[in-house]
C-alpha cells in the first residue's frame, strides 16, 4: 500500500505498516474541534448572555482568554494529527487514535455496514476525503480516516463492498495524485433519481425547521430586536409609531403587522432554502445490483453507498405544505438510522430523497420492494378508544378544574380560554386518531400515521426482530392491544388494535422469520 501523505511512488510500505495522515488532516481536527464547540454552546448561551455586555464593555479582557483559546485549539488538532495512525492488512482496518483517551478500532470490512466518503470545502481543493465506516449494531461512528487522497478512498471503499466473509484478498491501491477530480458514477451504477434546484427550493419550504434557531437565540432577542429597530430608525422607520393605534388607523395597523409577518416569514424561508440546497446541492440516487448510493451537498460532498440486504424500512412522509403541492420525502431506513443516540455522523447515513413526486415516490419504492402494495393498499383503523383515553381521561377533567378555578375567580376570560384549549386540543387529537392506521399483506406490514401531515412506513415482515404485545386493563376489558416492532432501525408501535388481528400478525411476523431464513442485514 502507499504512504498516503506521499504523491511519489517513494517510500512505499508492506501493509502492515503503521502510517500517518496528510498533513491536510490538522485542517480537519481543527473544523472537528470547533463543531465540538458550537454544538455544545446552547449550554453556554445564558452565561453568555449574562456576561454579553461585560464582553463589550472590557474588550481587552477578553481578548487574551480568545488568543488563548485560539492556541489550545491548534495544539489539540496537531496533536490529535500526531497520534493518528492506521494500517490496512488482511481485509483488517486498524485506527489509533485519541488525545487524551487513547482509542484503537480494529475492523474487519465483512462488519463494516455502511460506506461513506465525505469531501468538505476544504479537501474538494486539495483531492482529499474522508471515508467514514460504521458497522451493524453500532449507534455511533465506528471508524474514519480523516484525509485520504479521494482516488484511493474510492479504491478502498469499492475493496469493502466486495468483500464477503470468504473474501482474503490484500488490499492494493494505485498510485494517487493530490488533484484528482470527484470521481464520476461507475459503469454499473444506474440512475434512480436526481433533484433540481427548484426542487431543492420545495424541500426548503415545506420542511422549515428554523425555529430550532430561533430558538437557540432566544436569550439575544431584547439585543437582536433594539439593533434592528436603531437599523429601521437609520432607514427612516419608526416601529412605534407604525403600530401605534393613537397615531394610525387599526385597518393601517393590521396591514403594517400583516406586512411585517410576512417579511419575518420570508426570511426564515429564506434561511431554510439555503440550508436545504447546502445540503442536497446536485443530489442524486444511484443504483447497483444490490446496493443504493446516495450523493450530493453544495460545500461538502456526501456519498452514503447502502446495501439493499440492510435496508430496513421505507418512510414516505408528507407535511401539510407537501401535501398542498404534492411531494413527499422517501426515507430509507436502514440500521440504527432512527435511534436517538446516534450521533451526527450516523444520522447522515440514512437516504433521503427530499421532495419528490407521488409518481417518482411511487417509482422508487416498487425499484425496491417490487411486491409491496403500499400505495394501494386498505388501512384498518384504530379504536376509537384512542379518543377517549385522551380526550375523556386527560382533557376533560382538565378543562373541568380550569372552569371550576374561573367560577370560583369570577374569571370569564380564563374559562374562554379553557373552552377553546379543549376544543383545539380535542381537534388534534381526533385528527391523530384519523391518520392511525395499519395493513398488511403476505409480505409487507404497513403503518400510516400523522397529524396535520401523514406518513406511511412498510417494512418486510422478516425484518422484524422483536414483537412485544401490551394491553392493559382497560384495553382488556375492551379486547384491544398494542403491538411494538423492534427493527434494526428502530421500535414501530400500532396502538390499541383488535386483540385477534395484533396476535394474529404478530404469529406472521414471526412465521415469516422463522420460515424464511433470510437475514435481517
Amino acid at each position: 500500500m502507499h504512504s498516503v501523505h506521499k504523491s511519489s511512488h517513494e517510500h512505499q510500505p508492506v501493509a502492515n505498516d503503521w502510517q500517518k495522515l496528510s498533513p491536510i488532516a490538522i485542517v480537519y481536527f481543527v473544523m472537528k474541534i470547533i463543531r465540538g464547540v458550537f454544538t455544545n454552546i446552547v449550554y453556554l448561551i445564558p452565561a453568555l448572555a449574562y456576561s454579553y455586555s461585560n464582553i463589550i464593555a472590557y474588550p481587552y479582557i477578553w481578548l487574551p482568554i480568545l488568543l488563548i483559546s485560539f492556541t489550545a485549539l491548534l495544539l489539540g488538532a496537531f496533536w490529535s494529527f500526531q497520534v493518528y495512525r492506521f494500517r490496512l492488512s488482511d481485509n483488517v482496518l486498524e485506527i489509533r487514535s485519541g488525545l487524551f483517551r487513547k482509542k484503537h478500532v480494529n475492523l474487519p470490512f465483512e462488519r463494516i455496514q455502511n460506506v461513506k466518503i465525505e469531501q468538505p470545502l476544504y479537501y474538494r481543493l486539495t483531492g482529499y476525503a474522508c471515508l467514514q465506516l460504521d458497522t451493524a449494531g453500532s449507534a455511533k461512528q465506528e471508524a474514519q480516516l480523516v484525509a485520504l487522497p479521494l482516488v484511493l478512498a474510492q479504491q478502498l471503499k469499492q475493496q469493502i463492498l466486495r468483500v464477503s466473509p470468504e473474501s482474503s484478498a490484500p488490499f492494493s491501491a494505485a498510485p494517487t495524485h493530490a488533484k484528482d477530480s470527484y470521481p464520476p458514477f461507475a459503469t454499473d451504477e444506474q440512475l434512480i433519481n436526481q433533484r433540481c434546484l427548484p426542487d431543492l427550493v420545495l424541500h426548503g419550504i415545506t420542511n422549515n425547521r428554523v425555529w430550532i434557531l430561533l430558538g437557540g437565540l432566544a436569550p439575544f432577542y431584547d439585543n437582536i430586536v433594539n439593533k434592528i429597530n436603531i437599523l429601521l430608525m437609520d432607514l427612516g422607520i419608526n416601529l412605534n409609531d407604525m403600530f401605534n393605534l393613537q397615531v394610525h388607523s387599526l385597518w393601517q395597523v393590521g396591514i403594517y403587522t400583516l406586512s411585517l409577518t410576512l417579511v419575518i416569514m420570508f426570511l426564515l424561508m429564506l434561511f431554510s432554502v439555503t440550508g436545504a440546497i447546502i445540503s442536497y446541492y446536485g443530489y442524486t440516487l444511484s443504483k447497483t445490483e444490490n446496493r443504493y448510493i446516495r450523493r450530493s451537498g453544495l460545500f461538502t460532498k456526501h456519498e452514503v453507498s447502502m446495501p439493499l440486504s440492510r435496508l430496513q424500512m421505507l418512510v414516505q412522509q408528507q407535511d401539510w405544505l407537501d401535501i398542498l403541492l404534492k411531494r413527499v420525502n422517501l426515507k430509507l431506513e436502514q440500521m440504527n438510522a432512527r435511534l436517538k443516540q446516534a450521533d451526527h455522523s450516523a444520522a447522515n447515513n440514512k437516504i433521503i430523497v427530499p421532495s419528490i413526486t407521488l409518481t417518482q415516490s411511487r417509482a422508487i419504492i416498487d425499484d425496491i420492494y417490487p411486491n409491496n402494495q403500499l400505495t394501494n393498499v386498505s388501512f384498518s383503523a384504530i379504536s376509537g378508544f384512542f379518543m377517549l383515553r385522551y380526550i375523556g381521561y386527560y382533557l376533560f377533567p382538565l378543562c373541568c378544574l380550569i372552569q371550576s378555578i374561573a367560577i370560583i375567580k369570577h374569571n370569564i376570560a380564563l374559562a374562554a380560554i379553557g373552552l377553546v384549549l379543549f376544543a383545539l386540543l380535542s381537534t388534534l387529537v381526533f385528527l391523530r386518531w384519523r391518520r392511525w392506521g395499519y395493513a398488511f399483506d403476505e409480505n409487507f406490514v404497513y403503518l400510516r400515521k400523522g397529524l396535520l401531515g401523514v406518513d406511511y412506513y412498510c417494512f418486510p415482515a422478516f425484518k422484524v426482530q422483536q414483537c412485544q404485545f401490551k394491553q392493559s386493563i382497560m384495553m382488556k376489558r375492551r379486547h384491544l392491544a398494542t403491538v411494538k416492532y423492534v427493527l434494526a432501525s428502530g421500535a414501530i408501535t400500532i396502538p390499541l388494535m383488535p386483540e385477534t388481528i395484533a396476535l394474529g400478525l404478530i404469529n406472521r411476523c414471526l412465521y415469516h422469520v422463522e420460515s424464511s431464513q433470510r437475514s435481517w442485514m
